[in-house]
Protein backbone atom coordinates (compact mmCIF):
# COMPACT_ATOMS: atom_id res chain seq x y z
CA UNK A 1 0.00 0.00 0.00
CA UNK A 2 3.03 2.27 1.08
CA UNK A 3 4.42 1.71 -2.74
CA UNK A 4 1.44 2.25 -4.39
CA UNK A 5 0.76 5.08 -2.55
CA UNK A 6 4.35 6.65 -2.97
CA UNK A 7 3.73 6.02 -6.71
CA UNK A 8 0.47 6.92 -7.38
CA UNK A 9 2.31 10.71 -5.87
CA UNK A 10 4.86 10.36 -8.09
CA UNK A 11 2.59 9.92 -10.96
CA UNK A 12 0.38 12.73 -10.16
CA UNK A 13 3.19 15.16 -9.72
CA UNK A 14 5.07 14.14 -13.03
CA UNK A 15 1.64 14.60 -14.54
CA UNK A 16 1.47 18.45 -13.24
CA UNK A 17 4.70 19.09 -14.14
CA UNK A 18 4.55 17.75 -17.71
CA UNK A 19 1.22 19.77 -18.24
CA UNK A 20 2.73 22.76 -17.28
CA UNK A 21 5.67 22.62 -19.52
CA UNK A 22 4.35 20.66 -22.62
CA UNK A 23 3.35 24.12 -23.91
CA UNK A 24 6.24 25.19 -24.31
CA UNK A 25 7.48 23.02 -27.51
CA UNK A 26 4.58 23.92 -29.83
CA UNK A 27 5.52 27.80 -30.27
CA UNK A 28 9.44 26.33 -30.98
CA UNK A 29 11.06 27.10 -34.58
CA UNK A 30 12.61 23.89 -36.10
CA UNK A 31 15.97 25.83 -35.45
CA UNK A 32 15.29 25.77 -32.01
CA UNK A 33 14.03 21.99 -31.56
CA UNK A 34 17.24 20.89 -33.94
CA UNK A 35 19.56 23.15 -31.25
CA UNK A 36 18.23 20.81 -28.41
CA UNK A 37 18.77 17.43 -30.21
CA UNK A 38 22.08 18.26 -30.85
CA UNK A 39 22.28 19.23 -27.45
CA UNK A 40 21.18 15.59 -26.37
CA UNK A 41 22.90 13.73 -29.18
CA UNK A 42 26.09 15.09 -27.29
CA UNK A 43 25.09 14.65 -23.75
CA UNK A 44 24.74 10.89 -24.32
CA UNK A 45 28.28 11.27 -25.67
CA UNK A 46 29.71 12.95 -23.11
CA UNK A 47 27.33 10.96 -20.06
CA UNK A 48 28.53 7.45 -22.24
CA UNK A 49 30.95 6.47 -18.83
CA UNK A 50 27.85 7.12 -16.26
CA UNK A 51 25.17 5.18 -18.38
CA UNK A 52 27.36 2.30 -18.68
CA UNK A 53 27.86 2.19 -15.31
CA UNK A 54 24.21 1.76 -15.01
CA UNK A 55 23.31 -0.18 -17.37
CA UNK A 56 26.08 -3.19 -15.99
CA UNK A 57 24.08 -2.95 -12.83
CA UNK A 58 20.90 -3.60 -14.82
CA UNK A 59 22.94 -6.35 -16.40
CA UNK A 60 23.91 -8.40 -13.47
CA UNK A 61 20.50 -8.29 -11.92
CA UNK A 62 19.38 -9.10 -15.18
CA UNK A 63 21.34 -12.29 -15.44
CA UNK A 64 20.74 -13.00 -11.59
CA UNK A 65 16.81 -12.71 -12.22
CA UNK A 66 17.23 -15.41 -15.23
CA UNK A 67 16.36 -12.74 -18.10
CA UNK A 68 16.88 -14.89 -21.15
CA UNK A 69 20.02 -14.11 -23.92
CA UNK A 70 17.76 -12.37 -26.05
CA UNK A 71 16.25 -9.69 -23.28
CA UNK A 72 19.72 -9.25 -21.97
CA UNK A 73 20.79 -8.37 -25.67
CA UNK A 74 17.94 -5.95 -25.47
CA UNK A 75 18.94 -4.68 -22.04
CA UNK A 76 22.94 -3.86 -23.02
CA UNK A 77 24.66 -0.68 -23.90
CA UNK A 78 28.04 -0.55 -25.44
CA UNK A 79 29.58 2.80 -26.54
CA UNK A 80 28.63 1.36 -30.44
CA UNK A 81 25.27 1.08 -29.78
CA UNK A 82 25.20 4.81 -27.04
CA UNK A 83 26.98 6.04 -30.28
CA UNK A 84 23.94 4.92 -32.69
CA UNK A 85 21.62 6.73 -30.51
CA UNK A 86 23.36 9.53 -30.75
CA UNK A 87 23.61 9.38 -34.62
CA UNK A 88 20.19 8.42 -34.70
CA UNK A 89 18.64 11.80 -32.34
CA UNK A 90 21.65 13.90 -35.08
CA UNK A 91 19.44 12.12 -37.92
CA UNK A 92 16.37 13.44 -36.54
CA UNK A 93 17.78 16.36 -36.48
CA UNK A 94 18.35 16.39 -40.31
CA UNK A 95 14.84 15.69 -40.95
CA UNK A 96 12.18 17.51 -42.21
CA UNK A 97 9.92 18.89 -39.17
CA UNK A 98 6.21 18.17 -40.34
CA UNK A 99 4.48 20.39 -38.16
CA UNK A 100 2.84 23.03 -39.37
CA UNK A 101 2.86 21.44 -43.10
CA UNK A 102 0.58 22.61 -45.06
CA UNK A 103 -2.12 19.27 -45.89
CA UNK A 104 -4.76 20.27 -48.01
CA UNK A 105 -6.59 24.19 -48.22
CA UNK A 106 -9.81 25.25 -50.25
CA UNK A 107 -11.34 27.92 -50.45
CA UNK A 108 -15.19 27.38 -50.36
CA UNK A 109 -17.50 29.39 -52.47
CA UNK A 110 -18.99 31.63 -49.88
CA UNK A 111 -15.44 32.82 -49.39
CA UNK A 112 -14.15 30.86 -46.49
CA UNK A 113 -9.97 29.71 -46.81
CA UNK A 114 -9.82 26.49 -45.22
CA UNK A 115 -6.37 24.84 -44.37
CA UNK A 116 -5.56 21.56 -42.74
CA UNK A 117 -1.80 21.66 -40.90
CA UNK A 118 -0.11 19.49 -38.65
CA UNK A 119 0.47 19.85 -35.47
CA UNK A 120 1.72 17.99 -32.26
CA UNK A 121 -0.64 15.91 -30.74
CA UNK A 122 0.48 17.36 -27.54
CA UNK A 123 1.62 14.69 -24.47
CA UNK A 124 3.10 11.32 -25.35
CA UNK A 125 2.73 8.62 -22.64
CA UNK A 126 5.39 5.68 -23.55
CA UNK A 127 5.26 2.37 -21.81
CA UNK A 128 7.95 0.05 -23.24
CA UNK A 129 10.13 -2.80 -21.96
CA UNK A 130 13.78 -3.17 -21.31
CA UNK A 131 15.30 -1.83 -24.17
CA UNK A 132 17.29 1.61 -23.06
CA UNK A 133 17.56 3.30 -26.44
CA UNK A 134 13.84 3.28 -26.88
CA UNK A 135 14.47 6.21 -24.42
CA UNK A 136 16.76 8.20 -26.51
CA UNK A 137 14.46 7.34 -29.82
CA UNK A 138 10.95 8.59 -27.72
CA UNK A 139 13.47 11.82 -27.26
CA UNK A 140 13.99 12.35 -30.24
CA UNK A 141 10.82 12.00 -32.05
CA UNK A 142 8.55 13.70 -29.76
CA UNK A 143 11.05 16.65 -29.43
CA UNK A 144 10.97 17.18 -33.05
CA UNK A 145 7.40 17.10 -33.52
CA UNK A 146 6.44 19.10 -30.28
CA UNK A 147 5.46 16.52 -27.96
CA UNK A 148 5.89 16.74 -24.47
CA UNK A 149 6.52 12.98 -23.57
CA UNK A 150 6.33 10.90 -20.27
CA UNK A 151 8.29 7.63 -20.53
CA UNK A 152 7.55 4.27 -18.05
CA UNK A 153 10.63 2.03 -19.25
CA UNK A 154 10.81 -1.45 -17.97
CA UNK A 155 11.86 -1.81 -14.11
CA UNK A 156 14.87 -4.45 -15.88
CA UNK A 157 16.35 -1.18 -17.33
CA UNK A 158 15.66 1.72 -14.48
CA UNK A 159 19.27 2.59 -14.06
CA UNK A 160 19.55 2.84 -17.71
CA UNK A 161 17.02 4.76 -18.50
CA UNK A 162 17.26 7.48 -15.48
CA UNK A 163 21.08 7.41 -16.84
CA UNK A 164 19.64 8.68 -20.07
CA UNK A 165 16.77 10.56 -19.31
CA UNK A 166 19.18 12.56 -17.00
CA UNK A 167 21.66 13.56 -19.69
CA UNK A 168 19.03 14.18 -21.57
CA UNK A 169 17.22 16.61 -19.37
CA UNK A 170 19.96 18.59 -18.58
CA UNK A 171 20.91 19.07 -22.46
CA UNK A 172 17.03 20.64 -22.91
CA UNK A 173 17.44 23.10 -19.80
CA UNK A 174 20.86 23.80 -21.36
CA UNK A 175 18.83 25.38 -24.33
CA UNK A 176 16.65 27.42 -22.06
CA UNK A 177 13.65 24.89 -22.56
CA UNK A 178 11.59 23.73 -19.96
CA UNK A 179 13.45 20.20 -18.71
CA UNK A 180 10.10 18.58 -17.61
CA UNK A 181 8.68 18.23 -21.02
CA UNK A 182 10.43 14.91 -20.64
CA UNK A 183 9.78 12.85 -17.58
CA UNK A 184 10.90 9.48 -16.13
CA UNK A 185 8.22 7.33 -14.27
CA UNK A 186 10.27 5.41 -12.07
CA UNK A 187 8.00 4.10 -8.78
CA UNK A 188 8.08 0.68 -9.29
CA UNK A 189 4.71 -2.00 -9.21
CA UNK A 190 2.09 -2.75 -12.10
CA UNK A 191 -0.64 -0.71 -10.41
CA UNK A 192 1.20 2.67 -11.22
CA UNK A 193 1.82 1.57 -14.60
CA UNK A 194 -1.77 0.72 -14.48
CA UNK A 195 -2.75 4.17 -13.59
CA UNK A 196 -0.64 5.78 -16.04
CA UNK A 197 -2.88 4.40 -18.71
CA UNK A 198 -5.56 6.34 -17.42
CA UNK A 199 -4.35 9.37 -17.10
CA UNK A 200 -7.08 10.98 -20.10
CA UNK A 201 -6.58 14.35 -18.75
CA UNK A 202 -3.25 14.64 -18.93
CA UNK A 203 -1.76 11.94 -21.93
CA UNK A 204 -3.41 12.66 -25.31
CA UNK A 205 -1.68 9.54 -26.90
CA UNK A 206 -0.61 6.31 -25.27
CA UNK A 207 2.33 3.95 -27.44
CA UNK A 208 2.97 0.58 -25.83
CA UNK A 209 6.38 -1.27 -26.87
CA UNK A 210 7.41 -4.50 -25.69
CA UNK A 211 5.47 -7.76 -26.02
CA UNK A 212 2.30 -9.41 -26.32
CA UNK A 213 1.32 -8.74 -22.70
CA UNK A 214 2.32 -5.39 -22.21
CA UNK A 215 -0.12 -4.63 -25.49
CA UNK A 216 -2.45 -6.93 -24.53
CA UNK A 217 -2.35 -5.00 -21.00
CA UNK A 218 -3.07 -1.19 -22.88
CA UNK A 219 -5.45 -2.23 -24.76
CA UNK A 220 -7.54 -3.05 -22.21
CA UNK A 221 -6.81 -0.96 -19.13
CA UNK A 222 -5.88 2.73 -21.19
CA UNK A 223 -8.34 5.25 -20.85
CA UNK A 224 -6.61 7.18 -23.71
CA UNK A 225 -5.57 6.46 -27.42
CA UNK A 226 -3.24 3.64 -28.03
CA UNK A 227 -1.47 2.40 -30.46
CA UNK A 228 -0.76 -1.17 -31.31
CA UNK A 229 2.81 -1.62 -31.68
CA UNK A 230 4.28 -4.77 -32.69
CA UNK A 231 4.80 -8.37 -31.17
CA UNK A 232 6.69 -9.88 -34.28
CA UNK A 233 6.20 -13.47 -35.21
CA UNK A 234 7.89 -12.69 -39.49
CA UNK A 235 7.69 -15.46 -41.22
CA UNK A 236 10.30 -16.13 -44.48
CA UNK A 237 8.93 -18.00 -47.12
CA UNK A 238 10.97 -19.40 -49.52
CA UNK A 239 9.18 -19.95 -52.76
CA UNK A 240 9.40 -23.05 -55.73
CA UNK A 241 11.68 -21.21 -57.58
CA UNK A 242 14.31 -19.14 -55.60
CA UNK A 243 17.87 -17.91 -55.23
CA UNK A 244 18.28 -21.31 -52.22
CA UNK A 245 21.48 -18.60 -51.34
CA UNK A 246 20.16 -15.77 -51.11
CA UNK A 247 17.64 -17.48 -48.58
CA UNK A 248 19.81 -19.05 -46.70
CA UNK A 249 21.72 -15.87 -46.29
CA UNK A 250 18.45 -14.02 -45.32
CA UNK A 251 17.31 -16.91 -42.88
CA UNK A 252 20.84 -16.43 -41.18
CA UNK A 253 20.74 -12.57 -40.99
CA UNK A 254 17.25 -12.52 -40.24
CA UNK A 255 17.05 -15.54 -37.42
CA UNK A 256 20.92 -14.96 -35.67
CA UNK A 257 21.66 -10.93 -35.85
CA UNK A 258 19.83 -9.81 -33.11
CA UNK A 259 16.72 -12.31 -31.30
CA UNK A 260 15.54 -10.29 -29.70
CA UNK A 261 14.45 -7.63 -31.80
CA UNK A 262 10.45 -7.52 -33.35
CA UNK A 263 11.68 -8.22 -36.17
CA UNK A 264 13.70 -10.87 -36.53
CA UNK A 265 12.14 -14.44 -38.06
CA UNK A 266 10.64 -16.32 -35.75
CA UNK A 267 8.77 -18.95 -38.58
CA UNK A 268 10.04 -20.32 -42.00
CA UNK A 269 8.10 -21.62 -44.57
CA UNK A 270 9.43 -23.66 -47.96
CA UNK A 271 7.62 -24.85 -51.26
CA UNK A 272 7.67 -28.53 -51.32
CA UNK A 273 9.58 -28.81 -54.28
CA UNK A 274 12.93 -26.94 -52.71
CA UNK A 275 12.68 -28.31 -49.11
CA UNK A 276 15.05 -30.96 -50.01
CA UNK A 277 17.44 -28.89 -51.62
CA UNK A 278 17.09 -26.04 -49.36
CA UNK A 279 16.70 -27.32 -45.74
CA UNK A 280 19.45 -29.31 -44.74
CA UNK A 281 22.32 -27.35 -45.33
CA UNK A 282 20.13 -24.03 -44.60
CA UNK A 283 19.14 -25.55 -41.04
CA UNK A 284 22.79 -26.77 -40.61
CA UNK A 285 23.69 -23.45 -41.09
CA UNK A 286 22.04 -22.27 -38.06
CA UNK A 287 23.91 -24.78 -35.81
CA UNK A 288 26.68 -22.55 -34.88
CA UNK A 289 23.98 -20.12 -33.09
CA UNK A 290 21.87 -23.24 -31.40
CA UNK A 291 19.03 -22.56 -32.95
CA UNK A 292 16.18 -25.22 -32.04
CA UNK A 293 14.17 -26.12 -35.07
CA UNK A 294 10.25 -26.81 -34.43
CA UNK A 295 9.64 -28.73 -37.85
CA UNK A 296 6.77 -30.26 -39.32
CA UNK A 297 7.17 -34.06 -40.60
CA UNK A 298 8.84 -33.31 -43.36
CA UNK A 299 11.42 -30.68 -41.69
CA UNK A 300 11.67 -33.39 -39.05
CA UNK A 301 12.62 -36.20 -41.62
CA UNK A 302 15.07 -33.87 -43.91
CA UNK A 303 16.32 -32.12 -40.53
CA UNK A 304 16.70 -35.22 -37.54
CA UNK A 305 18.32 -32.28 -34.82
CA UNK A 306 14.69 -30.49 -35.14
CA UNK A 307 11.90 -31.23 -32.43
CA UNK A 308 7.94 -31.90 -33.53
CA UNK A 309 6.67 -28.63 -33.84
CA UNK A 310 2.88 -28.43 -32.12
CA UNK A 311 -0.16 -25.78 -33.35
CA UNK A 312 1.32 -23.10 -30.76
CA UNK A 313 5.11 -22.69 -32.57
CA UNK A 314 3.38 -21.36 -35.44
CA UNK A 315 2.21 -17.96 -34.00
CA UNK A 316 4.83 -17.79 -31.69
CA UNK A 317 7.53 -14.83 -30.89
CA UNK A 318 10.56 -16.44 -29.77
CA UNK A 319 12.68 -13.66 -28.98
CA UNK A 320 15.26 -16.05 -29.07
CA UNK A 321 17.40 -18.90 -30.73
CA UNK A 322 14.33 -20.82 -32.02
CA UNK A 323 12.63 -20.96 -34.86
CA UNK A 324 9.77 -22.81 -36.93
CA UNK A 325 9.56 -24.57 -40.37
CA UNK A 326 6.66 -25.99 -42.01
CA UNK A 327 6.36 -27.05 -45.75
CA UNK A 328 3.76 -25.88 -47.94
CA UNK A 329 2.52 -26.74 -51.88
CA UNK A 330 1.92 -23.46 -53.26
CA UNK A 331 2.44 -19.74 -52.58
CA UNK A 332 -1.30 -19.56 -51.76
CA UNK A 333 -0.98 -22.25 -48.44
CA UNK A 334 2.43 -20.19 -47.76
CA UNK A 335 -0.07 -16.32 -48.04
CA UNK A 336 -2.50 -18.43 -45.97
CA UNK A 337 -0.73 -19.52 -43.55
CA UNK A 338 0.91 -15.94 -42.78
CA UNK A 339 -2.41 -14.63 -42.86
CA UNK A 340 -3.37 -17.10 -40.12
CA UNK A 341 -0.31 -17.02 -37.62
CA UNK A 342 1.63 -14.34 -37.99
CA UNK A 343 1.24 -10.98 -36.35
CA UNK A 344 0.75 -7.94 -39.08
CA UNK A 345 4.73 -6.91 -38.61
CA UNK A 346 6.89 -8.02 -41.05
CA UNK A 347 6.77 -10.93 -43.84
CA UNK A 348 9.66 -11.91 -46.51
CA UNK A 349 9.50 -14.18 -49.83
CA UNK A 350 12.25 -15.31 -51.46
CA UNK A 351 11.52 -15.84 -55.09
CA UNK A 352 12.54 -15.37 -58.69
CA UNK A 353 8.79 -15.54 -60.50
CA UNK A 354 8.23 -11.71 -60.07
CA UNK A 355 3.97 -12.58 -59.79
CA UNK A 356 4.49 -14.59 -56.88
CA UNK A 357 6.45 -11.79 -55.16
CA UNK A 358 3.46 -9.36 -56.17
CA UNK A 359 0.89 -11.33 -54.84
CA UNK A 360 2.67 -12.09 -51.74
CA UNK A 361 2.87 -8.15 -51.21
CA UNK A 362 -0.53 -7.83 -52.39
CA UNK A 363 -2.27 -10.56 -49.77
CA UNK A 364 0.01 -10.63 -46.85
CA UNK A 365 -1.81 -8.53 -44.62
CA UNK A 366 1.53 -6.82 -42.68
CA UNK A 367 2.90 -3.52 -41.80
CA UNK A 368 5.74 -4.63 -44.21
CA UNK A 369 6.27 -7.16 -46.54
CA UNK A 370 9.67 -8.21 -48.55
CA UNK A 371 10.53 -9.85 -51.84
CA UNK A 372 14.17 -10.89 -51.68
CA UNK A 373 15.43 -8.92 -48.13
CA UNK A 374 15.51 -9.42 -44.86
CA UNK A 375 12.88 -8.38 -42.06
CA UNK A 376 15.80 -6.94 -40.73
CA UNK A 377 15.00 -3.95 -42.22
CA UNK A 378 11.70 -2.82 -40.74
CA UNK A 379 13.34 -0.49 -38.28
CA UNK A 380 12.72 3.56 -38.62
CA UNK A 381 16.42 4.01 -39.21
CA UNK A 382 17.01 1.82 -42.19
CA UNK A 383 13.63 3.38 -43.88
CA UNK A 384 15.17 7.23 -42.87
CA UNK A 385 12.86 8.43 -40.44
CA UNK A 386 16.59 8.59 -38.37
CA UNK A 387 14.55 6.74 -35.43
CA UNK A 388 11.54 5.47 -34.59
CA UNK A 389 8.95 5.40 -31.75
CA UNK A 390 7.76 1.81 -32.38
CA UNK A 391 6.09 -0.52 -35.34
CA UNK A 392 2.94 -0.29 -35.67
CA UNK A 393 1.01 -3.63 -36.51
CA UNK A 394 -2.47 -2.05 -36.20
CA UNK A 395 -3.71 0.17 -39.39
CA UNK A 396 -5.18 3.65 -37.31
CA UNK A 397 -3.72 5.60 -37.05
CA UNK A 398 -0.21 4.71 -38.51
CA UNK A 399 1.47 1.68 -39.47
CA UNK A 400 5.30 0.14 -39.44
CA UNK A 401 7.83 2.12 -38.21
CA UNK A 402 6.87 5.34 -37.12
CA UNK A 403 8.66 8.19 -37.45
CA UNK A 404 7.93 11.63 -37.04
CA UNK A 405 4.45 12.31 -39.26
CA UNK A 406 2.92 9.61 -37.10
CA UNK A 407 3.35 11.90 -34.11
CA UNK A 408 1.49 14.34 -35.76
CA UNK A 409 -2.40 14.91 -36.05
CA UNK A 410 -4.05 17.68 -37.80
CA UNK A 411 -6.49 20.83 -37.07
CA UNK A 412 -8.29 22.59 -39.72
CA UNK A 413 -7.75 26.70 -40.14
CA UNK A 414 -10.79 28.36 -41.60
CA UNK A 415 -10.15 32.39 -42.17
CA UNK A 416 -13.11 34.37 -43.42
CA UNK A 417 -14.04 37.72 -43.42
CA UNK A 418 -17.29 37.84 -41.56
CA UNK A 419 -19.39 35.21 -43.14
CA UNK A 420 -22.37 34.01 -40.79
CA UNK A 421 -24.43 30.87 -41.92
CA UNK A 422 -27.82 31.16 -43.12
Amino acid sequence: MENRSAGHEELMNLAARIKEAAPALSPLPREKKDEILLAGAQALLDSAQDILAANALDIEAGQKKGLSTGLLDRLALTDARIGAMAEGIRQVAELHDPVGELMWQDTRPNGLHVRRVRVPFGIIGMIYEARPNVTADAFALCLKTGNAVMLRGGSDALRSNHAIVKALRGAIASCGVPEDVLVLLEAPGHDVTHEMMRLSGTLDLLIPRGGAGLIRSCLENAAVPVIETGTGNCFLYVDEEADLDMAQRILINGKTQRVGVCNALESLLVHEKRAAAFLPGALKALEPWNVTVHGDETVCALYPKAVPATEEDWGREYLDYEISARIVSSVDEAIAHVNRYHTRHSDAIVTKIPEHGRRFQNEVDAACVYVNASTRFTDGFEFGFGAEIGISTQKLHARGPMGLEALTTYKYLIDGDGQVRG
